[in-house]
């Protein structure tokens, strides 16, 4: 009898029910609407759901997948990690790093813990390597033709970084974020979710929860979010704006064009070179024509893989201690002011050049300066159909929209070089 009430006592059931382990089966609810976000509404089901599923296990007490403490105060223990027992000293460290008592008391003094799985999988995400690979992938489905064709799209794609530095503004004046906190937060306008995760995971990885369900969530909002902004900032008769085709880009042109951008980027911004980097080796191996086992190995069984793995290990953060908290609701609210500065600054430039240029702009291709690819661009070609069924504006707006992959990694580097 004894045994059997020493196993239902341990259990997870008898868990809930102890200290504040009532917040994991909150979680446990949030976490099944995200994935029925992900599963029924397909609100970017592709990392919406490990996310969430990484959310379930690692609030289910007990399971020992997790622990915070191997990455407290924004560094890995890797002591710890290799089964040192934890001691006094380490605690106050911690302790005058402002780490939260929540996450002090998940250990105790003279204790070794077991890493679980999802703390090997943090790993990659921890060293930066998850959010660099899947950039790889991305730069080897991305197609920098149309920006290469239309310069002028990369100032719409750096305008639409207007949501990154208006919400780090926002953060600041609060008075709730620091300003590596703001900054992480910030990045969420730039509509990347792995350059709002590796952003996180440099300047607040105590927030690399709540900023990766907020970047993905409004993600795949974009469609809901930026139409009431676009006709709010723009006139019928800009809305109508016929666009000339673009000119042909020559093989030679896009071959360049990763190479150059990755060195120039690199020496202006060098905290934005490995993700910078990684979306241009991607791109080269699409373009250059004689890589085509590798190219096709990165826009699929890689990034496919590694999708998995970020997804999973990065809902593994959002623990009940750390996700249910003012700052939690602060960051989803930050989110929406962040995207929509981002819509509305790609949007008054494109008019602001219209009054320079002979041939104009439609307005509506500036909203897709957020890196949100291709989904953004989709959202101007539809508002522009809506205004004049003849318009197609994919292509022009495929220029800003890959020039704001560019621009988010860029600002993101920005601000690692000024608060990590």
């Amino acid at each position: 009898m004894e045994a059997i009430l020493d196993f239902v006592n341990s259990s997870g059931f008898a868990l809930f029910t102890q200290g504040d382990n009532w917040k994991c089966l909150l979680m446990l609810v949030i976490a099944c609407g995200l994935l029925y976000l992900g599963i029924v509404k397909k609100f970017e089901p592709l990392l919406l759901v490990p996310i969430a599923f990484g959310m379930l296990i690692t609030n289910l007490p007990g399971a020992n997948m997790y622990h915070e403490i191997f990455f407290a105060g924004g560094h890995i223990h890797w002591d710890l990690i290799g089964g040192a027992p934890v001691t006094q000293a380490f605690l106050n460290e911690l302790a005058a790093v402002d780490v939260s008592d929540a996450v002090l008391a998940t250990a105790t003094v003279g204790q070794a813990i077991t890493p679980g799985l999802i703390d090997i999988l943090y790993l990659g995400v921890k060293l930066g390597i998850y959010p660099c690979l899947i950039f790889m992938g991305v730069g080897a489905m991305t197609d920098f033709g149309p920006l290469i064709a239309n310069p002028k799209s990369l100032l719409l794609g750096a305008a639409a970084q207007l949501g990154i530095f208006m919400t780090f503004v926002g953060c600041r004046l609060s008075g709730i974020f620091s300003s590596a906190q703001a900054g992480s937060i910030g990045i969420i306008g730039g509509a990347d979710g792995p350059t709002a995760i590796y952003g996180a995971t440099m300047l607040a990885p105590e927030l690399l929860g709540p900023i990766a369900v907020a970047a993905y969530s409004y993600m795949a909002l974009v469609p809901v979010i930026q139409p009431p902004i676009m006709r709010l900032l723009t006139t019928e008769e800009e809305r109508k704006i016929v666009m000339k085709p673009l000119r042909q880009v020559s093989k030679t042109e896009k071959i360049v064009f990763p190479i150059m951008v990755a060195m120039f980027v690199a020496l202006l911004v060098p905290s934005a070179a490995p993700l910078i980097a990684c979306l241009m080796l991607g791109n080269l191996f699409k373009e250059c024509g004689v890589v085509e086992r590798l190219s096709k190995t990165v826009q699929n069984e890689l990034i496919n893989i590694v999708t998995i793995f970020l997804g999973v290990s990065v809902g593994a953060t959002a623990t009940g201690r750390t996700f249910l908290s003012l700052q939690t609701i602060a960051i989803m609210l930050m989110g929406i002011v962040a995207f929509g500065f981002g819509t509305a600054g790609g949007v008054v430039l494109a008019k602001i050049m219209n009054l320079f240029l002979k041939e104009k702009i439609n307005p509506l291709i500036g909203s897709a300066g957020v890196s949100a690819v291709p989904m953004a661009a989709r959202v101007s070609q539809v508002e522009g159909q809506k205004a004049n069924p003849s318009n197609f504006l994919l292509m022009h707006a495929m220029g800003p929209n890959v020039a704001g992959v560019i621009g988010s990694a860029i600002a993101a580097g920005v601000m690692i070089s000024l608060f990590g």
